[in-house]
């Protein structure tokens, strides 16, 4: 565990390659143990490349914040505007205007160290100087370590969605936080 400061500041265009690099190392802990290693490479191809975090960073309806410690990324939270696509999540979520945290992810030698906290005190900080009644995520199922962080934040269940990995399906709750 990593006991060096962290600080937690908005990410820019130039931050898209070593936050591609976080995501790839942090995205497959938090993937459940049937998840394949073929689907989670499928995903970070499509999703968590350093050209979609160039197309996250330049999307007026995202924020990407980054952490960091030593003058690296160690971590870096996601949060996008908007409606759910999904309507049973928008009827679960239930707040206008709302943000979703679509990402969080620490690197492993950080966990435990404060980093994940400064990024969601960052992040429900941003949230709410930008007039958002609430916040919402997904976290799968079987991350029960996730889902106590964010309880202890004050999020609390309010549905399940579905979420992709590549060519498997994967149940996420639907986690909620009103201000």
């Amino acid at each position: 565990m990593s006991n060096i400061p962290v600080t937690v500041d908005r990410a820019g265009l130039w931050d898209a390659e070593a936050l591609s690099d976080v995501a790839a190392a942090t995205f497959p802990l938090a993937c459940p143990p049937n998840a394949t290693v073929d689907d989670i490479d499928i995903f970070i191809s499509d999703v968590l490349s350093g050209e979609r975090f160039g197309e996250y960073l330049t999307d007026p309806t995202r924020t990407v914040l980054k952490a960091v410690a030593d003058d690296d990324i160690v971590g870096y939270a996601m949060l996008h505007v908007g409606v759910p696509a999904d309507p049973e999540v928008a009827e679960a979520v239930n707040l206008h205007p709302v943000i979703e945290i679509s990402k969080m992810y620490v690197l492993p030698g950080h966990h435990g160290s404060g980093v994940s906290k400064a990024l969601m005190l960052a992040a429900l900080q941003r949230a709410r100087a930008v007039g958002a009644a609430g916040v919402w995520l997904g976290v799968n199922q079987d991350n029960i370590r996730a889902q106590r962080f964010y309880a202890k934040h004050g999020f609390t269940p309010v549905g399940t969605k579905t979420f992709h990995v590549g060519n498997q399906l994967h149940n996420d709750f639907v986690m909620r936080l009103v201000f």
